[in-house]
């Protein structure tokens, strides 16, 4: 299905690197250089949902194409190109329309893309309701309400940028005054997600939900979201267990929606985990739908303590309606260009869907040669724990269908997991270790030349491998 059409008004240069990143994401890039062109794309064409515009080269002719796209009777996003002197008084302009965005030159192409796919992703991101503490969540008498003008509660309410927060030092629950609707006695969400796949979202989605079970006696729901090439039953053993979509799919009768619980569908292991798997064919989830998963998962709060989702690496609307129930997201990250560009990436959605106080990195395969902080400087997140390389180990774990926290409980790696663990209970983040001069030049030299970031620093180098 076609993508969104974006409208450009940019100098030649920047429209046409900015023109390449849109089109290989599959939107539709048109110029428009005048009033007069934008007069006439709105006529003829009804999927224009982003302009982004340049009022730094050409502040009136900006100006006047921000006026007809604002007479559309249509919700237009609009980025806009302003001087860096300027942006510290936007908001102060208590007139500042919602949907505008607002960035400053110098800017790359494929930054601009990702912004451009992060507010059509908070237009239809399920709501939350505002509070002080990241654990609130929309409570469940929302079913079935109205909103003015007829919309109904359920349906997806757009969420509105709140600016870009520095990376928090620590997960603590902020203090403040008692919220009726903050009830932690229930269970918490955490999700695990990278966009880029091979960083070990399942081998740390399993062993830190089994940590939590056995040595934190937690009652844990581990559950694989990735529809497409999820493989938490089989790296456990568990042959064949029953699906969400298949139980969903199962009770349905015509013109009837199938209520039954996920903690009487989920699967008991060995271990004491329950574990949930979404599907087992990529070609039987259209039951699976986003808004209704996440009312299921909210609704399993009241029988665990954590429940851990195992995500596939995309943005799709089931992933974001996920998103919102989240308590924390963990970004599992290893030290190679690649998979450190995804977590940028991906913290510029989470920053414009407000999620990034909710987020932090975990490094795994940390014994590569990059430290921490490192990581912490360049990703511009807080990390939980580095998780050293062991790949062997949870291959031979995953052979007997069982966790490498039941299978190896003394070796090194399991440490770094309880110690996930540890920290995503009470809070904390990892502390901070010293990379080596020569390391850091390395890094940093990577870094800056591929992401054109701050400058990063880098640790000794070390093995290589780790969990997949």
């Amino acid at each position: 299905m076609a993508r969104s059409a974006v409208a450009i008004s940019l100098p030649r240069s920047e429209y046409r690197a900015v023109r390449k990143h849109l089109t290989d994401a599959g939107f539709e890039a048109i110029s428009v250089k005048s009033a007069a062109d934008v007069e006439k794309l709105l006529a003829r064409r009804s999927d224009v949902d982003v302009a982004i515009l340049d009022t730094e080269s050409d502040f009136d002719g900006a100006m006047e194409k921000y006026g007809i796209f604002r007479r559309a009777d249509r919700d237009i996003y609009i980025l806009m190109v302003v001087p860096a002197r300027s942006l510290g008084r936007i908001g102060l302009n208590r007139g500042v329309d919602p949907r505008d965005e607002y960035f400053t030159r110098p800017y790359s192409a494929e930054s601009l893309r990702w912004r451009v796919e992060a507010v059509l992703i908070r237009a239809e991101q399920p709501a939350r309701v505002p509070s002080f503490s990241p654990f609130v969540h929309v409570s469940d008498d929302r079913v079935g309400a109205t909103r003015p003008g007829g919309q109904a509660a359920d349906d997806p309410i757009p969420l509105h940028s709140g600016g870009s927060p520095a990376a928090e030092s620590s997960f603590a629950a902020p203090s403040g005054p008692a919220n009726h609707d903050l009830d932690l006695s229930r269970g918490r969400v955490a999700i695990v997600f990278n966009p880029k796949g091979g960083v070990g979202k399942t081998t740390i989605s399993i062993n830190l939900g089994a940590a939590l079970q056995i040595r934190h006696g937690k009652r844990v729901l581990l559950v694989d979201c990735d529809t497409i090439t999820g493989h938490i039953a089989s790296s456990l053993g568990l042959e064949r267990p029953q699906t969400l979509a298949h139980a969903w799919r199962e009770d349905l009768e015509p013109g009837e929606r199938a209520y039954e619980s996920i903690e009487k569908i989920a699967t008991l292991h060995s271990s004491g985990l329950s574990v949930l798997v979404m599907s087992e064919s990529p070609l039987h989830t259209e039951v699976l739908e986003p808004l209704r998963v996440a009312e299921a998962v909210r609704g399993a709060r009241s029988s665990y303590d954590w429940i851990i989702l195992d995500m596939h690496p995309d943005y799709g609307r089931l992933n974001q309606a996920l998103f919102a129930e989240a308590d924390r997201i963990i970004v599992p990250v290893t030290p190679d260009i690649p998979a450190i560009r995804a977590a940028i990436q991906f913290r510029e959605v989470a920053t414009e869907l407000q999620l990034r106080d909710r987020m932090a990195i975990v490094v795994n395969r940390a014994n590569s040669g990059v430290a921490t902080a490192d990581l912490e400087r360049v990703v511009d997140l807080p990390s939980l724990a580095r998780v050293r390389s062991a790949g062997m180990l949870f291959v031979r774990a995953a052979d007997e269908g069982r966790s490498a926290v039941e299978k190896f409980p003394t070796s090194k790696v399991v440490a770094d997991l309880e110690a996930l663990a540890e920290r995503l209970l009470d809070g904390t983040s990892a502390g901070e270790d010293k990379p080596s001069e020569p390391a850091r030049r390395g890094l940093a030299g990577s870094v800056r030349g591929f992401l054109g970031r701050r400058p990063a620093k880098a640790a000794d180098s070390g093995a290589d491998g780790g969990p997949g």
